[in-house]
């Protein structure tokens, strides 16, 4: 009967959702729970050309990791450290001396993997035991995958692993991959699948892996990971698989340590991070798409499911699985892209704006914070009060201006019937089909590229308006991001998730793009901030100069 082990890999994997940075005592501890829990194999972490981090899983050599490692090691339980064929200097790699890890996956793309076996010789040369990991198994045809064991069995590894890198593959993809490699490797080498959850099948296909394994006795490995943390939507559940395998396999792993174990070291990861199945992963793994495609459209432009789904089908079926974010703007561009005749609807506008003045009421949390005050404004100076995708219940509006389709068809329904009795301004990327209280103007009149997050939807109605003779523009609640996990919206459902950097690479693009349309349109004495902002500052500049002004 074929032996089963299992490979625990919440240090590597889910090392692309903390950047590596789980803690030292939580690695220390992780490692020391998975060997009592009887886990045949664990991955430490990543090597990489980086200086160590005594609380991370990126190692800079092999020395770094033996701190890690409980003090009196399992036998029946294996250290792994896996590299990338290509970004690790290998010139670094000492001798195995047998004080740290004894074993080094080395995972290779598809292109590379006849120049990437040719390498892995040298660590096993070194004395490590090798496992080798075929990234993106599902896009190799039978007689590449039949070469790929041919020279797997020059080099004689512990294992070759399946790996389903976009969580695309249903149970035949795996069938397939399998049967071909068992067929054509030597039987002494092992078979391994690590999983990605995108189709929500990364469990049922684990399972159907150790059946195969089974049926054709071969040894296999399956990885597995706390809670499946890992990247996009993660890996098959070290929790689940493993009380399956005691259940069906007559395994014996100790799960009232795994359970502890995630009680005590994963919790504040589930807490503050986010993995595991979602809808923009399930469109990655139907469209065979990076992951980090999904984050892009999703962090740089709120992207709607559907719409996602079709910018992806605009790249070419080999283009999905990398992440060239130059192209993949340039799909989304192209979606957005909708252009009409909006000559009517400008001048139609230029008959209700010429000559006024005209409040914005930002989403911004000071919107509430300063209620008496823009209140007063308004009593005082009549303006044309315009939300901005968004509806407050504080407020009366004039009119509605929508840039983004999530925040549109929310806005509608949250509040049906004053979204149907206020007549909006919409660009052209939500619809081109006008309703009757509609004004659609072109998106592409109101972008400037030349900043990551150059659609922002004030700085898009500001140059709406400079079209106009308007006499004065005020902004309530234009206030600017202040970063993860507060409150930046009156509305806690339009909160953004952005890290830190991304916040503040937004509220530097916003402020640049301000300081760009006041020196272009000459705006600054008409434009005046009624309530707080980050970018107050930036409507009192003449000139590029006088930029300096406007600082971060």
């Amino acid at each position: 009967m074929s032996k089963i082990e299992l490979l625990d890999c919440t240090l590597r994997d889910g090392a692309y959702i903390t950047d590596g940075n789980f803690g030292n005592s939580t690695i220390k501890g992780i490692i020391e729970n998975l060997t009592s829990s009887k886990i045949e194999m664990i991955e430490v972490g990543w090597l990489k050309n980086i200086e160590h981090d005594k609380d991370s899983s990126y190692f800079s050599m092999v020395n770094d990791i033996s701190d890690y490692l409980p003090n009196s090691k399992n036998d029946n339980t294996e250290y792994l450290v896996m590299m990338d064929f290509g970004r690790y200097d290998i010139t670094k790699l000492p001798e195995n001396n047998g004080k740290a890890i004894s074993a080094i996956r080395l995972v290779f793309p598809k292109e590379k993997f006849v120049e990437a076996i040719e390498y892995s010789k040298y660590i096993k040369n070194k004395g490590y035991k090798l496992y080798l990991q075929a990234a993106n198994t599902q896009s190799y045809s039978d007689i590449e995958l039949i070469k790929l064991a041919e020279k797997t069995n020059e080099v004689m590894p512990e294992a070759i692993s399946i790996v389903d890198t976009f969580g695309v593959m249903y149970h035949n993809d795996l069938k397939r991959i399998f049967m071909v490699l068992n067929n054509n490797l030597d039987k002494r080498i092992k078979i391994g699948f690590h999983s990605h959850n995108n189709l929500q099948l990364s469990f049922a296909l684990s399972i159907e892996f150790v059946k195969l394994a089974q049926d054709n006795n071969r040894n296999a490995i399956v990885d597995s990971s706390l809670a499946g943390m890992g990247r996009g939507a993660g890996n098959t559940p070290t929790e689940l698989i493993t009380n399956w395998l005691n259940f069906a396999q007559d395994k014996d792993y100790d799960l009232n340590t795994i359970m502890y174990t995630i009680d005590i070291y994963m919790q504040k990861f589930i807490s503050n991070y986010k993995w595991g199945y979602s809808i923009p992963f399930c469109i990655a793994g139907q469209l065979g798409s990076h992951v980090n495609n999904i984050d892009y459209l999703i962090k740089n432009h709120k992207t709607a499911y559907k719409d996602m789904k079709i910018i992806l089908e605009y790249l070419p079926k080999d283009e999905r699985k990398l992440y060239n974010y130059d192209k993949l703007e340039e799909a989304y561009i192209s979606y957005q892209d909708k252009e009409i005749d909006d000559k009517k609807d400008l001048y139609l506008l230029s008959e209700i704006f010429n000559n006024k003045k005209v409040l914005l009421l930002v989403p911004g949390t000071t919107l509430n914070s300063e209620k008496d005050k823009i209140l007063k404004y308004i009593k005082i100076n009549n303006p044309i009060k315009i939300g901005i995708n968004a509806i407050s219940d504080n407020y009366d509006y004039d009119y509605f201006f929508f840039t983004n389709k999530i925040r549109y068809n929310y806005a509608k329904e949250k509040n049906i019937l004053i979204f149907e009795k206020i007549p909006h301004i919409i660009t052209s990327n939500i619809t081109t089909q006008k309703k009757n209280n509609e004004f659609i103007i072109n998106y592409n009149q109101l972008i400037k590229r030349g900043w990551k997050y150059f659609d922002n939807s004030t700085i898009m109605i500001l140059r709406l308006l400079s079209k106009y003779n308007i006499q004065n523009i005020a902004i309530a609640g234009f206030d600017g991001y202040k970063g993860l996990h507060t409150d930046d919206y009156t509305d806690s459902i339009l909160q953004t998730d952005k890290t830190d950097k991304e916040i503040n690479q937004m509220n530097e693009d916003i402020k640049n793009m301000l300081v760009d349309f006041v020196i272009k349109n000459q705006y600054s004495s008409k434009i005046e901030f009624i309530t707080p902002s980050q970018f107050s500052s930036c409507i009192n500049v003449e000139s590029k100069e006088a930029e300096a002004i406007c600082q971060i």
